[in-house]
């Protein structure tokens, strides 16, 4: 069995970004996917929100093999996607599968407050998904995602599929390792314009935990303060291991969120991938940062004057 279509002769990841303006548009590009997918015998999937699933469900015809995933199901956390889809990936590739075609989109919500982490995952997964023979479609509909969000997904994407049938190279696309690596301070939490619940400096790990349990009100889910907990724990500690003194961690509580920044003299990761691609397994992040991803709802990284800080999101992150 060989690759087919538009990533015929290539080798690993086929990543392209379908910008669309209308249905017809996107069927264009999405239907004649699939089916060649299906044609070839390849494992094809749709990993798309409720609306555009059933737009492409009822463009298909009846019975044909693709798999639906429910509900956007794979994109609750950046880290946690690219774990799932390495699985899925991986268990394709053991079941003797010479390519897999899978075509999703991200909620509009991560357009806004969480994008920094989203697009972090855009860039990422150019090289978390190379070792597989996958040929998948990033969806976008240019009416409703804001500019500076489209302009991400073409420096992200190495290629764009049109309505007509071709597939262009993105003159804007930067190597994951340089985007990555970019100085981009997200936006602050609203929350954290008022002045923190707490504010320490030198903070023990006990202190650090307890301030968590402290700032809760019963307001944000028992589960993600239990993995907040967790998460600072881990984050504190390799700001002490890791980076340099003088280590501060402050944190906010709103009516659903609770947030907590932790910040050291250092640089950060010397790996820019790290916390979202999973320590060991070939990979070189920290199994701190990999398990604050994995626990929180959002994770922004950034370097400043002050030094290096982790922010963490419990509850919605969606402000």
């Amino acid at each position: 069995m060989t690759r087919t279509g538009a990533a015929a002769g290539h080798r690993g990841y086929f990543h392209e970004a379908v910008c669309y303006s209308s249905d017809d548009d996107l069927l264009a590009v999405v239907v004649p996917f699939l089916l060649g997918g299906v044609t070839a015998g390849e494992p094809t999937v749709v990993a798309l929100g409720g609306r555009n699933a059933e737009l492409v469900r009822g463009a298909l015809p009846s019975g044909v093999p693709v798999e639906f995933l429910s509900g956007g199901s794979m994109y609750a956390r950046p880290a946690a996607a690219i774990r799932s889809y390495r699985e899925l990936l991986a268990d394709h590739v053991a079941g003797g599968a010479a390519q897999i075609r899978i075509i999703g989109e991200l909620s509009p919500e991560t357009f806004g407050a969480t994008w920094d982490s989203w697009s972090r995952y855009e860039a990422a997964i150019n090289h978390a998904y190379d070792e597989f023979p996958l040929w998948s479609m990033c969806a976008y509909n240019t009416g409703t995602t804001p500019a500076p969000v489209l302009a991400d997904v073409l420096r992200t994407h190495p290629r764009s599929a049109m309505p007509d049938g071709s597939h262009v190279r993105n003159d804007d696309y930067i190597e994951p390792m340089i985007y990555l690596s970019e100085r981009r301070v997200p936006l602050p939490d609203p929350i954290q314009y008022a002045a923190p619940l707490a504010d320490f400096a030198s903070p023990s790990l006990a202190e650090a935990r307890r301030a968590v349990r402290d700032a809760d009100v019963g307001q944000v889910p028992a589960d993600d303060v239990d993995d907040l907990v967790v998460s600072v724990s881990e984050v504190v500690a390799n700001a002490y291991r890791h980076g340099r003194t003088p280590v501060r961690m402050r944190l906010w509580s709103g009516s659903d969120r609770i947030v907590v920044s932790v910040t050291d003299a250092g640089p950060g990761p010397k790996d820019p991938f790290a916390g979202l691609l999973p320590a060991g397994d070939g990979f070189d992040g920290g199994l701190g940062l990999w398990i604050a991803h994995q626990s929180c709802n959002h994770v922004a990284l950034y370097r400043d004057a002050d030094g290096f800080t982790i922010r963490l999101t419990a509850g919605n992150p969606h402000h």
